[in-house]
């Protein structure tokens, strides 16, 4: 299945929500050996340096320099470093069950460098009120995860589903159903929901959702055209009906994520400034 859908689907708990909650980000330097253990709650942690070995009850993976992984709330896990390692830490909230085991984004720091310097140069401290930082934070880490298991998906693509995907991302606005969505990918309507549920633990629906989200938070973080406008441009009948499906998924109305301080476009940047650095430099 297609990068977008795969990460959309609330079985894969990484698209779908309000916001990460990170509490804080720390920085832990194990010598070799040593292991970090599992604590309460969701943990997303990212290797700086060195070489670990990630243990959870769905398997063992070997992280390398740059990797990062999410576990949800209800597994266990064990990190051990297997040579000197820096690793990134943060415990998270609001953030589903993830099917199948922890999500692992290999190499990820190559394609969020910025991410990767905010963590070294401005560590999230619980103990320092800054809301929109926080927020920033774990805004920016949920959408590059979600990015790196776009990624990866695409190697496990079943090639009937990508090509509706494909589709749906180039014409989000038209009156998309069930049946409609079926014959684009040549298939009855339970074939779809099946294949959907067996690849990306979501239904069509639930990914066409995702799909006209994506498409609105680009026009609103991007373009200064009316919520009403873009409500129709994907797909919604009336502004109403937009405003409570984007809500529900994101934890606030449109015209308040396009309002948030800053801008959308760049929220590396607004996170520099709380923490007091200089974004530019």
């Amino acid at each position: 299945m297609t990068s977008v859908e795969r990460a959309a689907a609330p079985g894969s708990g990484v698209g779908v929500g309000p916001t990460w909650d990170m509490g804080a980000v720390t920085i832990r330097r194990l010598v070799a050996g040593e292991r970090l253990e599992g604590a309460d709650g969701a943990v997303w942690a990212l290797v700086l340096d060195g070489e670990a070995r990630l243990e959870t009850a769905a398997g063992v993976e070997a992280l390398h320099t740059g990797d990062a992984f999410l576990v949800d709330a209800r597994s266990a896990y064990r990190l051990v470093a297997l040579t000197p390692a820096e690793v990134a830490v943060s415990a998270v909230r609001a953030v589903a069950p993830l099917p199948g085991g922890p999500l692992v984004a290999r190499d990820f720091a190559r394609s969020n460098r910025g991410i990767v310097e905010l963590v070294r140069i401005c560590p999230l401290d619980p103990r320092r009120e800054l809301p929109l930082f926080a927020a920033s934070y774990g805004g920016l880490i949920q959408a590059a995860m979600l990015r790196a298991q776009e990624e990866s998906a695409r190697q496990d693509s079943d090639p009937r589903l990508t090509a509706l995907v494909s589709v749906l991302d180039a014409h989000p606005g038209r009156p998309w159903t069930v049946e409609s969505m079926a014959r684009v990918a040549h298939l009855s309507r339970s074939s779809l929901g099946e294949r959907f549920r067996r690849e990306l633990g979501s239904s069509p629906a639930q990914v066409l959702r995702e799909v006209r989200m994506r498409h609105a938070r680009a026009l609103l973080a991007g373009t200064d055209k009316p919520i009403e406008q873009i409500a129709f441009t994907v797909g919604y009948g009336s502004l109403a009906a937009f405003s409570r499906a984007f809500s529900a998924q994101h934890g606030s109305s449109p015209l308040a994520w396009r309002s948030r301080p800053g801008g959308a476009q760049h929220p590396e940047a607004d996170a520099a400034r709380e923490c007091g650095g200089d974004p530019d430099q």
